[in-house]
């Protein structure tokens, strides 16, 4: 099934995306986001944390 908290964090991100897309509900999805990758990370492996950090440098992305 996975870690749960990992995939969580995945669709937050996604989610953020697509609102930055559509620019409605911007701020509440990157805030998900921002808690969900916080939340994952130190419930993660090496390699989850890497993919997490990915996704946080997507979001960061969307903020500039």
């Amino acid at each position: 099934m996975g870690n749960q908290l990992f995939q969580s964090a995945r669709e937050a991100v996604m989610n953020a995306e697509k609102a930055n897309q559509n620019s409605s509900s911007v701020q509440n999805a990157m805030n998900v986001a921002k808690n969900a990758l916080s939340s994952a990370y130190s419930n993660t492996n090496e390699a989850e944390q890497r993919q997490l950090r990915e996704l946080q440098e997507r979001l960061q992305n969307l903020e500039e």
